[in-house]
């Protein structure tokens, strides 16, 4: 017999460490299990013992959980490296980068944030306002850093960024993110030239 979570007491508008906590975990759970097509705040709310309504004030939609868990855990995984020039920075990132989307629960299925931004404008809206430029914020530091080494003009910095990122997700939604790819090491000495 299935026993049900505890319920979790609201304590207001704030945030209650202890169902956030609950409700992450829930989440990782359920990503792990199935995938980003199976992941919903219904089962989220029972796996935590959460109410909806607290899930929904929080994340408004499944896309904007898996991004506050997606970010969690990449910020965890990926440091930023700095070895001194743009193309040793972007190749040890993307390695890393490539490793996380092969062997975590949530880079494995970040792939079905994308899907669903084809369909849906919650997700897309999700996507591109707020996942983008969270997650950009990292690997935008490489290049600033970059140009302001003189490695290229601080005006070429967005633009070579967005070519990284073109270049990362062509990789993970043709399910090429073999870290021994023997092309990787001259495609970025391509993108830092």
């Amino acid at each position: 017999m299935e026993t049900k979570p505890k319920r979790r007491a609201s304590i207001g508008a704030r945030r209650s460490p202890e169902t956030e906590a609950a409700v992450k975990a829930a989440a990782r759970e359920l990503l792990a299990e199935k995938g980003y097509a199976g992941f919903s705040i219904e089962e989220v709310a029972r796996r935590a013992g959460a109410g909806k309504p607290t899930i929904y004030r929080w994340w408004p939609n499944k896309a904007e959980l898996f991004i506050a868990i997606y970010g969690g855990e990449k910020d965890a995984a990926i440091p930023v490296p700095d070895e001194g020039s743009l193309s040793a920075d972007l190749l040890r990132y993307t390695r890393n980068l490539w490793r996380f989307w092969r062997e975590d629960a949530a880079g494995r299925v970040f792939r079905g944030l994308i899907a669903e931004a084809q369909t849906s404008e919650s997700a897309l809206a999700a996507l591109r306002f707020k996942f983008m430029p969270e997650r950009l914020a990292s690997p935008r530091r490489m290049f600033v850093r970059a140009a302001e080494r003189g490695e290229f003009s601080p005006e070429e910095i967005d633009d070579r960024l967005e070519l990284w990122v073109g270049f990362n997700w062509l990789h993970v939604l043709t399910d090429r993110l073999s870290e021994d790819e023997p092309s990787l090491s001259r495609k970025i000495d391509l993108l830092c030239r």
